[in-house]
């Protein structure tokens, strides 16, 4: 007996003092329980803060069918009477059916047989889950799950995106398009967690200690768009599609001195609630993703480079034949003239490829090339949205004969609108190319934000230069057939596109129509792009200057920007 008290003895000393087999630990995991504590995506908000994207919880109600046909009848506590009542096993589901608004006989359906885990409702309200709870209908339960919401609907929704589910964590959402794919690290918050230890009869032991690790959500996302100016230009840009029987078209809008996007508007926007409603061509921003040829509005940079150089003043008087020749290459104009004067002004106020070639091939090949790269033309913008198009530039020796003097009025290049709309930007900002910004800033769960900064800024043409080009192109608002352009007590300019348009098998079959235009003349601080794709009819009798006039004038008004105190600038035009 002594013996066997001994070998007893020096077998607790090593089981409960020395656990070399870690049996202590082992009990200690068994009885461990870890619970995720899920973070809230963050939300995605306007320059103004009103809320584009945000997450809210819902319910996935589950039930037991076996435990739930073993609980007929079950108790319950009335709380109106506060007394226990017992209520049979149809009438819970019945009660059921009502709280989920379905029918008694689907309910009754999906609560039997004798799997472990059977859906009757998804993604219900809290309030429906309240009500649900209250019932205590036998293996009945809720599954917590994230819902991603956007109140706006279409608003901005190509530009927001959308979410689907992680793959890697079940009922979490993650970006699949927009803001919500470039942003989705910081919009996902980091889940915590609850480990706490039950008893074996799945009751938690109070004495036992808990862990808690507090879950952090994801961060708030503010954009630069300004939802009322995007919604008043989806309208806008929507209208002139149906109006012209259009492909497609979009605006652009960007305040000058900061390069902030106010507005990407597209005819056609998904809804992030449901983007399977909407073609998968038509989600995305097609003024990010789709290059075209610029056509006419090209002319500036080449105006630009001119004068920069020292080739030409918007005063230089030319004589314009009926077409123009070199090497071997001749261009002609829109509309026949004879031979005509003009002054580098009146050349591309009139937009005439004739005068614009005479004066664009006083400049070498590369710096024609050299000009068009540092306004930005073949490389991306940087603005955070997937899939932005480069565009196309080639280097100065793979042009061939004629692409060498095409590229001087905009075809032979490719661009995105926003490209296009920056490239203004630049002209109206004293020469300095700056990045669009479309985020402009995060800010954590603790309500620390953080400014989201751009790149560099460029010098691409000097100051002199970039006022000369604004008093050019406010001649084509004033003095040309688009002086149907006003936004009364502002002086505004611009300049008009015509493209053509290349079909699927590489042939053209009809036009980009284009206006971008800037305000107030005297110190701009908006420029606003239109892009029409194929309308039908006489390309030439089309006009982008109403849908301009409609948006720029609601930017200059909502932004409370001073009307214009100085009489607009008239250069001559002809000679």
């Amino acid at each position: 007996m002594l013996a066997l008290l001994l070998l007893i003895s020096g077998k607790l000393v090593l089981v409960q003092g020395l656990d070399l087999g870690g049996y202590a630990q082992a009990a200690t995991n068994q009885l461990t329980e870890t619970q995720t504590l899920a973070a809230n995506r963050g939300q995605i908000v306007d320059a103004n803060g009103k809320v584009l994207a945000q997450s809210v919880v819902r319910y996935d109600i589950v039930i037991d069918q076996v435990n739930n046909v073993a609980g007929d009848p079950f108790k319950r506590v009335n709380q109106s009477k506060q007394v226990t009542e017992e209520i049979s096993r149809d009438q819970g589901l019945s009660e059921l059916a009502d709280a989920l608004g379905m029918k008694p006989e689907d309910v009754r359906t999906l609560a039997t047989g004798t799997a472990k885990y059977q859906v009757l409702a998804k993604a219900v309200t809290p309030e429906v889950e309240a009500k649900v709870a209250a019932l205590r209908v036998p293996g009945v339960a809720s599954v917590p799950i994230e819902q991603r919401v956007y109140p706006l609907g279409q608003v901005a929704g190509n530009i927001v995106g959308y979410t689907g589910e992680n793959s890697d964590k079940p009922g979490v959402v993650a970006g699949n398009a927009g803001i919500e794919q470039t942003f989705n690290e910081q919009l996902t918050g980091q889940d915590g967690s609850r480990t706490y230890q039950r008893g074996r009869d799945g009751i938690i032991i109070p004495s036992a200690p808990a862990q808690v690790k507090p879950a952090v959500d994801g961060q708030t996302v503010k954009l630069t768009i300004n939802s009322d100016i995007q919604y008043l230009a989806q309208q806008a840009i929507r209208n002139q599609v149906q109006t012209l029987n259009a492909q497609w078209g979009n605006i652009v809008v960007v305040q000058v001195k900061t390069g902030n996007i106010i507005a990407i508007a597209e005819d056609t926007t998904v809804d992030p609630n449901n983007p399977g409603a909407t073609a998968p061509e038509s989600r995305a921003s097609r003024a990010v993703t789709n290059a075209i040829e610029p056509g006419s509005t090209e002319k500036s940079v080449t105006a630009s480079a001119a004068i920069e150089e020292g080739k030409v003043t918007p005063g230089t008087q030319l004589t314009i034949p009926p077409t123009f020749t070199i090497d071997g290459q001749t261009f002609t104009d829109a509309e026949p003239h004879g031979t005509i004067n003009r002054t580098f002004a009146g050349v591309i106020g009139e937009s005439l490829n004739t005068g614009t070639v005479m004066v664009g091939s006083q400049l070498t090949p590369q710096q024609r090339y050299d000009y068009l790269n540092k306004f930005g033309v073949g490389q991306t913008t940087g603005i955070p949205l997937p899939g932005e198009a480069q565009g196309i530039l080639a280097t100065p020796d793979k042009w061939d004969g004629r692409q060498q003097y095409t590229v001087l009025f905009g075809q032979g290049v490719a661009q995105t609108p926003l490209q296009t709309a920056m490239i203004y930007q630049t002209i109206a900002n004293n020469g300095v190319r700056l990045q669009p910004r479309l985020v402009d800033s995060v800010t954590d769960a603790n309500g620390k934000e953080t400014k989201m900064p751009g790149a560099a800024a460029t010098d691409v043409i000097s100051p002199s230069t970039a006022q000369q080009m604004r008093d050019i192109l406010e001649g084509v608002a004033t003095q040309y057939s688009y002086n149907k352009l006003g936004i009364p007590g502002y002086r505004v300019g611009g300049k008009t596109g015509t493209a053509e348009s290349p079909g699927a098998n590489g042939a053209f079959d009809g036009y980009t129509a284009s206006f971008v235009g800037m305000a107030p003349m005297e110190d701009p601080e908006y420029v606003v792009l239109v892009t029409v794709q194929r309308p039908q009819g006489n390309i030439f009798g089309i006009t982008q200057g109403p849908v301009f006039d409609q948006v720029m004038g609601q930017v200059l008004q909502d932004y409370s920007v001073p009307p214009s105190t100085t009489p607009p600038v008239k250069l001559p035009q002809t000679w």
